[in-house]
């Protein structure tokens, strides 16, 4: 096995009501970070995209209030062109309003310090610097990047670090790595890998949707990453899915960027209080009910998502073609799927 990879793993108009719900505020010195607003630990959400039913432009409208929503919710960060986000789907002038469209609905609503993360993976060296150089502009305060995948069979065991390193140069803002094997042909980082691009000073930080708690747990150590209860070096060792953020937290981690917060943001975030606060039974048993919620929106994927937001919050609309729109059937399956989950939000 090369040392560049670990082996194969598989990883199993809205009016928001309750305004007491404000971002987390922290005194967090990130010695790495220079991002134009720092990243703190806490949960971060891969918003999803939104679109007109009947034209399938990108309906700015409930991008805005969707990403207010989640800054009142307590969300440590938003991050736009994830895969819920469809970036696949999006031109990059789409990709850019959706990023300046989510920045200026923050602005307005007051919570400027608000870092947003924005997904600039391709599969050129050249694209992926444009991408970062266009984020930048759209008010993208960071970018989260996949490795390439596409011609994986002609790299040699130095292309990827070769790839992170040469975009982390010319970008003009920090970069994340984002290791996804299930969106990049099974092609997996090690920990070692990681752990080493890490000491490049504008690499700051790595969301693991591999699902491997033990590396994460190696790469948090390695890098003395920020965690809830200090800032350490100020390295971002982000767990991808909140079906394990209990796991990620105890594991030295920083927190999760999970797409499930779309629909749970308040249960997302006090999940993470619950833990911070010491209250491990109260924690455990929060993270039953998400990772129950979170299987569903696996299940589901960006359809599935969007079902559950439309059916418990009225807003979400549908994926973008050619993704199949839900049958009456399929939508009341989400829906139900996700109402334990939807209760637990509605309590707090």
């Amino acid at each position: 096995m090369s040392p560049l990879l670990d082996a194969p793993s598989t990883p199993d108009s809205y009016s928001y009501s309750n305004d007491s719900y404000q971002p987390v505020q922290s005194n967090y010195s990130m010695t790495n970070n220079s991002g134009n607003r720092a990243l703190v630990p806490g949960i971060y959400v891969p918003t999803v995209a939104f679109f007109d039913a009947t034209t399938d432009d990108v309906d700015v409208q409930t991008v805005a209030n969707h990403a207010v929503r989640l800054a009142k919710a307590g969300v440590a960060g938003i991050t736009t062109q994830g895969s819920n986000g469809e970036a696949v789907h999006l031109s990059h002038k789409e990709r850019n309003l959706i990023t300046s469209t989510t920045r200026q609905a923050l602005d307005a609503a007051g919570f400027q310090n608000m870092p947003v993360i924005v997904g600039c993976g391709v599969q050129s060296t050249r694209e992926c610097i444009e991408l970062c150089e266009e984020a930048a502009s759209a008010g993208g305060d960071y970018a989260l990047i996949l490795p390439p995948a596409y011609y994986q069979g002609l790299f040699s065991k130095d292309t990827v670090r070769e790839f992170f390193r040469e975009v982390a140069d010319a970008s003009p803002i920090p970069i994340l790595i984002y290791n996804y094997p299930g969106a990049v042909s099974g092609l997996d980082l090690s920990s070692d890998v990681i752990v080493e691009l890490a000491q490049h000073p504008n690499i700051v930080g790595c969301k693991l949707t591999c699902g491997n708690t033990g590396k994460l747990n190696r790469i948090a150590a390695a890098t003395d990453a920020a965690t809830v209860f200090g800032a350490g070096s100020g390295f971002m060792c982000m767990g991808g899915s909140v079906d394990f953020t209990l796991q990620t937290l105890v594991g030295g981690g920083s927190g999760i960027i999970g797409g499930m917060a779309n629909i749970a943001p308040k249960t997302c975030v006090k999940l993470v209080e619950l833990f911070k606060a010491g209250k491990l039974a109260e924690a455990q048993k929060l993270q039953a009910i998400v990772a129950r919620g979170d299987w569903a929106a696996i299940q589901g994927g960006i359809i599935g998502t969007k079902a559950g937001l439309v059916a418990h919050f009225g807003y979400g609309g549908y994926a973008r073609k050619p993704l199949p729109r839900p049958s009456k059937e399929e939508t009341n399956k989400w829906r139900d799927a996700f109402t334990e989950l939807v209760k637990t939000e509605n309590s707090l």
